[in-house]
């Protein structure tokens, strides 16, 4: 078995791997949900290699995910699910289907033009999956992935409602909302309930999550960024804790605050 530039090769070796006369012990253990998180995994690697710039990375990256669908489909057709051509029809025929005004006599002259057909064919598919599973009352909030990240999630969802106008009206309204929901953490926090805490906690992340949509902002992205900036600037304290011989941990609550506010400052320069 040779490597290759054939996609084919990927999926000859997938099965070469699953095949229970001289397989690997391990690829035959798996199913669906043994894999899954790593298919999560590969995906945030692509992610990262892109916010590297690491082109190198990004294309070993991109093979890793690769992999995943044809690891998946190869169980798939295994238990007589479907196969990777199922797959591939699948989206090739999506694609076709969502872009009229590529393959088809639709107009679509705008980047604007073009995302408002594709959401209206999506609200269409939408219905159609819902009557296939015996649901004759569709939302548009079915199929948001339940297991996107939490924040991500949150962002989703409000998005989606805003499409029906149930949303607020502007910035202002939000953060609003933001400041009435940390009052109710405070009120909670004083009240000694710990589920209302727990509660109240996850509706300002709610919240917070609504004000970074409003904002145009990647809330998921953000919160990235700033653990990003967290652990570089932890990383400065710890390493004046070298510099003045002294263990992080008895280093002192006002020591350790300068050493922070060194890094802050040199951040604002």
């Amino acid at each position: 078995m040779q490597p290759s530039r054939d996609i084919s090769r990927l999926i000859e070796i997938m099965a070469a791997l699953r095949n229970p006369d001289g397989g690997c012990p391990w690829d035959l253990e798996q199913d669906f949900s043994s894999i899954r998180h790593y298919t999560i995994e590969e995906a945030y690697e692509v992610s990262d290699a892109i916010e590297r710039q690491d082109w190198a990375d990004l294309r070993e990256e991109l093979g890793d995910l690769l992999f995943q669908p044809i690891f998946h489909a190869q169980m798939a057709s295994e238990a007589g699910y479907f196969d990777i051509g199922d797959v591939i029809y699948s989206v090739t025929e999506k694609l076709i289907r969502r872009h009229p005004h590529v393959f088809g006599e639709e107009a679509a002259n705008s980047a604007e033009a073009a995302k408002g057909q594709w959401e209206a064919i999506k609200l269409d598919e939408r219905a159609a999956k819902a009557q296939r599973k015996g649901n004759t009352e569709p939302s548009l909030l079915d199929d948001v992935p339940q297991v996107l990240p939490a924040l991500a999630r949150a962002e989703k969802l409000t998005k989606r409602a805003a499409k029906i106008g149930f949303d607020w009206s502007d910035f202002d309204a939000v953060l609003a909302k933001v400041e009435e929901e940390l009052g109710e953490v405070k009120e909670a926090q004083a009240s000694g309930n710990k589920d209302a805490v727990h509660e109240e906690i996850g509706d300002l992340l709610f919240a917070v999550a609504n004000l970074a949509r409003k904002a145009g902002v990647d809330a998921e992205a953000a919160l990235r960024d700033a653990n990003h900036k967290f652990t570089r600037r932890f990383h400065h304290v710890e390493a004046r804790c070298r510099e003045d011989s002294v263990a992080p941990s008895e280093a002192g609550l006002d020591r350790l605050d300068a050493y922070w506010n060194e890094i802050r400052a040199a951040d604002k320069l």
